[in-house]
């Protein structure tokens, strides 16, 4: 059932979360380092600014299929820009990104990061699956503990929204990357 409501919910909370850019001081996209750039939607109109600015050379995708359909480049857009697109589908509102897709989310991420890249890593607000994989990612560079990781992304971007299903993924994730042995 969740399924459904995020597929009825979807474009009323996106109408909202580009009202919410417009008259707050909610950015649509921030910087958490050099690599990683976690944000909202990529809209096509804003391919210029996250290729030629940002250095934007790869792309994570937390949405389904529905949600990127209408609005945000395929990956053969993508790719004629130059940019290598990473679907990893999660459910809006209840998903949580799995174990598995936090790792392959993470090495795509580091890949990157070894040659220079930006990763533009999105949902449709910026806020929970993409906020999930982010922590994930600075979790594997830092072995930070997954709070450490929230902490630090709401540092730089206020509103993200880990919720407790995947704050449990992510100390998962943190076991298998992270834990000494004694």
């Amino acid at each position: 059932m969740s399924g459904a409501l995020a597929r009825l919910l979807f474009y009323p909370t996106l109408a909202y979360n580009v009202v919410l850019e417009k008259v707050s001081s909610r950015r649509w996209f921030d910087r958490v380092d050099d690599t990683v750039v976690l944000g909202a939607l990529p809209f096509r109109s804003m391919t210029k600014q996250l290729v030629e600015v940002e250095n934007v050379r790869g792309v994570i995708t937390m949405n389904e299929n529905y949600e990127t359909k209408y609005f945000c480049n395929s990956s053969e857009e993508w790719q004629a820009v130059g940019v290598e697109q990473l679907r990893l589908s999660t459910v809006d509102l209840t998903g949580v990104p799995s174990l598995e897709n936090l790792h392959k989310g993470v090495e795509f991420a580091l890949h990157h990061k070894e040659r220079g890249n930006s990763v533009y890593v999105h949902c449709k607000a910026g806020r929970s699956r993409s906020a999930t994989l982010a922590a994930a990612y600075l979790i594997r560079l830092h072995c930070w503990t997954p709070e450490e990781a929230c902490e630090k992304l709401a540092s730089v971007r206020p509103h993200i929204l880990v919720r407790s299903a995947q704050l449990e993924m992510l100390k998962k994730y943190h076991q298998q990357v992270c834990v000494r042995t004694s």
